[in-house]
């Protein structure tokens, strides 16, 4: 049977036209090589097809999601996102996300450039954090033109692997697709891979094996933190699509192992928090700045790993 006839037959609401357009754009893959539509599939070939609008993701289901409104005007409002909720609907997160509880809350929401209601910025899923919401279409402008032109102020708390040996500094690069993993960005040193991004960082505490780090952005990549940091030795703690949740420092010693597996538990995530975000108000033009406390799950990584520091030295594990 043709390839494109054996997807009509099992994608659930694909037209003939979607799956043609898919085999033209080179997006059915056959074992991970790409084929044309008149291919005929063989027994044990595993298809894959990439369409160009997945089901659902511009239909925006209002849910009531608790929000946690830290500050709210008639021109914007600013959340403190929990770790696990996803900013918008996209592959397999239709529902459930930032963008479906606004929808509940408020109504007729300005669009982004992206068609996304609200959104002036994002931060990822297992993140947590401050996000500014605009409320109408002049504040949406105004804010982001503020994060367009690196105007605004956000500093995030990382738990990172290793010792930081530098007090602060500035990590900067192109940042990208990964060349192999598609679900990684990567730094680059040539523009033509990515885009340019800069982020400087200062050290707040060193326990051991870890480093406590604050890291200010100059710029807003995907993933910017996560790959800068790890383009220069020191993966966010858990944060298990860079290898973070691997044990990339310390000891072999099982008592060690399992300290770890422990950190790991009460922290279940990469080690990443949006704790402060600033910007001028739109109608105002008074610069305004919003903190937050690191959430309870860090605190108490930290906290293990300020016990573990104190009663284990790097030269006696040595």
């Amino acid at each position: 049977m043709r390839v494109d006839k054996f997807l009509m037959n099992l994608v659930e609401n694909a037209t003939r036209n979607k799956i043609q357009q898919a085999a033209a754009n080179g997006n059915i893959f056959v074992n991970n090589i790409p084929v044309k539509s008149n291919y005929k599939v063989k027994a044990n070939d595993v298809v894959r097809v990439l369409l160009e609008h997945p089901p659902f993701e511009n239909i925006i289901i209002p849910e009531n999601i608790p929000l946690d409104i830290v500050y709210e005007d008639d021109q914007l409002l600013v959340i403190n996102k929990p770790a696990g909720l996803v900013v918008h609907p996209g592959h397999g997160n239709y529902t459930g996300t930032l963008v479906n509880a606004l929808a509940f809350h408020f109504e007729n929401l300005p669009m982004n450039s992206s068609e996304r209601p609200g959104l002036v910025h994002r931060i990822d899923k297992d993140t947590s954090g401050l996000l500014v919401v605009a409320k109408t279409d002049h504040a949406m402008a105004f804010l982001a033109r503020q994060f367009e032109e690196k105007t605004s102020e956000r500093e995030y708390i990382a738990l990172v692997w290793g010792n930081v040996v530098e007090e602060e500094g500035t990590v900067t690069g192109y940042i990208g697709r990964h060349m192999k993993d598609r679900m990684q960005m990567a730094c680059y040193d040539n523009e033509e891979y990515g885009k340019w991004a800069v982020t400087h960082y200062k050290v707040l505490e060193r326990l051991g094996y870890v480093t406590l780090v604050s890291c200010k952005l100059e710029t807003g990549r995907t993933h910017q933190i996560r790959v800068h940091m790890k383009h220069i030795g020191h993966t966010l703690f858990n944060d298990e699509r860079y290898g973070g949740h691997l044990i990339l420092k310390g000891t072999t010693f099982t008592k060690y192992k399992q300290f770890i597996d422990n950190c790991f538990k009460t922290l279940p995530r990469q080690a990443l928090h949006a704790k402060t975000l600033g910007f001028q108000h739109p109608t105002t033009k008074e610069f305004m700045r919003f903190d937050t406390e690191i959430p309870q799950d860090i605190k108490e990584c930290i906290e293990k790993w300020r016990v573990y520091s104190k009663s284990h030295t790097v030269e006696e594990e040595n």
